[in-house]
């Protein structure tokens, strides 16, 4: 009589022949990591370099420049550094991120509004320099 198989419960993914619950996409490579470091390295340098030189003539446009590179470099740092993509968890980081970004823009979005009516609504007080006067 043989014995049952047993169950080697130390690995995580069972079958040691099968890719992991994630389809392998939720780890990065080395090439992963240095194109990402390279893309955020270059994504840094070039607001550095475009308000150190002024090269834009036109502070506004500088800094509508720097604010989308900033937001590009988010991006790079999210998918190379923390791997969130369609497929990684089967496509809930990717859920769970966007669920996020929706409710801090409410936030945001809330507290300006809120400022904003706040300060329109606001008595206009009287500049007394002396007091009970």
């Amino acid at each position: 009589m043989s014995a049952p198989h047993a169950h080697n419960s130390a690995h995580p993914h069972g079958d040691h022949g099968a890719p992991p619950p994630d389809g392998g996409h939720g780890h990065g490579s080395r090439r992963g990591y240095v194109i990402g470091f390279l893309l955020s390295a270059v994504l840094t340098a070039i607001p550095f370099w475009l308000v150190m030189t002024g090269a834009l003539a036109d502070v506004q446009a500088t800094a509508i420049t720097v604010v989308g590179l900033a937001f590009v470099q988010i991006i790079v740092h999210t998918y190379f550094f923390l791997h969130v993509n369609n497929k990684a968890e089967g496509g809930w980081t990717m859920m769970a991120l966007l669920f996020t970004v929706v409710i801090v823009a409410i936030v945001i979005a809330g507290s300006l509004w809120i400022m904003f009516h706040l300060n329109s609504n606001m008595m206009p007080m009287a500049h007394e320099t002396t007091f009970g006067g």
